[in-house]
């Protein structure tokens, strides 16, 4: 048994109890009391904000593992017990990074992300964000600071370096990741990929930077091994063939920052968590449906999404045999752009769950935020690209508390988010038992 686990298996019997289960015909009922209870034990200080490949992440899928495993759920196929690992490659920051512009060192750097190393090339200057991206390994972006992140997401893949004016988008950013860059962790074994870098810098050692320029970034790095744990467990089908239903969520959130802080991630994911044990104790006091039904909780989808891209590479059971995916991404609070009461459905549009769902009474409605592309920036992603019809449900995404030490469990809606778990049991057990298969809608399923 290796330290973290030995301090997973240490750490359970100091954690809180979950709710005592109902096996009566009338099966378990999802209730207020057991949804704040489950969220206390997940994001209360036990959990020191469960932390991406930490012992308290390791610590709180032992417990998720546990509640599985109380609920009456089975090990998922090949496994021996309810918890799945992978090993990480975790890099860190192991000196001041460097910025040169034609060799000329540029005071005032913040690194707000890189995967190490040394980055450059010549310069392309972009100032609108929707803009083409120049054909250039580094771009200097003079537009709009509220922009950046969002061309981020664009730039990557087609650059090597972002920079831009520090701003108070740049210095919120730094402050939510606890003052240091933010690092890649990686998969063991996992081939390179190649990473965006991105800086902020005074406005006025911007602006002297001109098209053409040679500019360097030097990060020194360190690499140190790691441990991801998913917790799984499984409600076997009384049709082998009829193929498995994946209910999924992330487990872990940002840990203790360098500062000492907790981050809690009460609604990011501890929310999403809760619907999935949720959903196991109601299934499993059920009993077998026609479908098997897998319930997982990943990993480390904060630092990469790379629980669920381990899982998607090992499956218990052939990724052929999924019929569908459905992630609950932070549903502790909701959206004022939704219907009273709904959970927002990523990408909606591009299968016919959404119809099947909402028709048997699910509490969802399509997403009001289509240009900030959350399909792609959940778990769910990683499977929608294998073909897998796999989508998230989310409350509030652009929550004021996300990725803030304020996502505590005080600020969650605990009645919203009963009701939008009681409105997917029939709907999940629909999907579960009868003979509907999602499909994607033409030109829905994503591309590699």
């Amino acid at each position: 048994m290796n330290r973290i686990a030995l301090v997973a298996a240490l750490s359970l019997a100091a954690l809180p109890q979950s709710p005592a289960l109902s096996k009566d015909t009338a099966g378990y009922q999802v209730k207020a009391a057991d949804v704040l209870a489950t969220e206390k034990a997940l994001a209360g200080p036990e959990m020191r904000g469960r932390g991406s490949g930490t012992a308290d992440e390791a610590r709180a899928a032992a417990w998720v593992a546990a509640q599985f495993e109380k609920a009456g759920l089975s090990k998922a196929p090949g496994m021996a017990g309810y918890t799945q690992t992978a090993p990480l490659v975790r890099h860190t920051v192991a000196g001041i990074p460097t910025l040169t512009v034609g060799g000329a060192a540029v005071p005032g750097v913040s690194v707000l992300m890189t995967g190490g190393g040394r980055v450059g090339g010549k310069v392309g200057i972009m100032t609108d964000p929707a803009g083409a991206v120049p054909d250039a390994d580094v771009i200097v972006y003079t537009g709009p600071a509220d922009k950046l992140m969002q061309l981020r997401r664009v730039a990557r893949g087609k650059t090597k370096l972002l920079l831009a004016a520090e701003s108070d988008v740049t210095r919120r950013y730094l402050n939510m990741i606890g003052g240091k860059p933010q690092i890649r962790t990686t998969l063991e074994g996992a081939p390179e990929r190649p990473s965006l870098a991105v800086a902020a810098l005074p406005a006025e050692a911007l602006a002297r930077i001109a098209a053409g320029s040679e500019v360097t970034l030097d990060v020194p790095v360190a690499t140190e091994k790691g441990v991801t744990t998913n917790a799984i467990g499984y409600l076997p089908g009384t049709d082998p063939k009829a193929g498995v239903i994946l209910l999924s969520a992330h487990l872990d959130h940002l840990g203790v920052r360098p500062d000492g802080v907790v981050m809690p991630g009460a609604n990011d994911d501890a929310s999403g968590t809760v619907a999935v044990i949720e959903l196991a104790r109601s299934f499993a006091a059920m009993g077998p449906q026609k479908r098997g039904i897998l319930f997982v909780a990943y990993g480390s989808e904060e630092i990469g999404g790379l629980g669920s891209t381990w899982f998607g590479e090992r499956p218990p059971v052939p990724l052929s045999d999924l019929v569908a995916n459905i992630e609950f991404e932070m549903i502790g609070a909701q959206d004022p752009k939704l219907p009273k009461g709904s959970l927002m459905m990523t990408g909606s549009e591009r299968s016919n769950l959404f119809e099947m769902m909402k028709s048997q009474g699910a509490l969802i409605a399509a997403d009001p935020y289509p240009d900030q592309h959350f399909f792609e920036r959940s778990d769910n992603y990683s499977l929608a690209l294998k073909g897998i019809v796999a989508h998230t449900f989310s409350g509030w995404a652009v929550v004021p508390t996300y990725h803030q030490p304020t996502d505590t469990i005080e600020n969650l809606d605990i009645d919203y988010m009963t009701n939008a778990i009681r409105s997917l049991i029939a709907p999940v057990r629909l999907l579960a038992s009868g003979d509907f298969k999602p499909e994607w809608k033409a030109g829905g399923q994503p591309k590699p």
